[in-house]
């Protein structure tokens, strides 16, 4: 039987949903009033429910999902569970990219350029 995932938020998760939205770090706030109303031309949500994970934005048009790691994510415990995910997602055809809270602090600029580029490369890409 096909593995098949859930690419709509599970009721059973809606309430970790909206705390880890009302308890977003600085970085994830400041990306998100970027990301809010298709400013780069798509839509995105935030904390958004894939399978039995929870990321942090995810666009289905273009099966993107971008992570925002904070300090934890450099202890070995912590990188051992983000690949065991990110190798699972990518298995299942999403494509993850990662960016550090510094990034989105101090290089804003430079990290909105990387992902209209992104969103502009995924779009053209023929479908078939």
């Amino acid at each position: 039987m096909e593995n098949k995932l859930y690419y709509q938020n599970q009721s059973s998760t809606r309430e970790r949903r909206k705390l880890l939205r009302k308890q977003a770090t600085k970085s994830e706030q400041i990306l998100w009033q970027e990301l809010r109303g298709k400013q780069l031309g798509i839509k995105f949500r935030r904390q958004y429910n894939i399978d039995y994970y929870i990321v942090d934005f995810y666009c289905h048009e273009l099966r993107l999902i971008l992570e925002i790691d904070g300090n934890i994510h450099g202890e070995n415990k912590q990188r051992l569970k983000d690949i065991e995910r990110q190798t699972y997602l990518e298995e299942q055809g999403y494509t993850i990219v990662r960016y550090r809270n510094e990034q989105i602090l101090n290089e804003l600029d430079i990290v909105l350029e990387q992902l209209w580029q992104i969103v502009h490369i995924f779009s053209s890409k023929d479908p078939t």
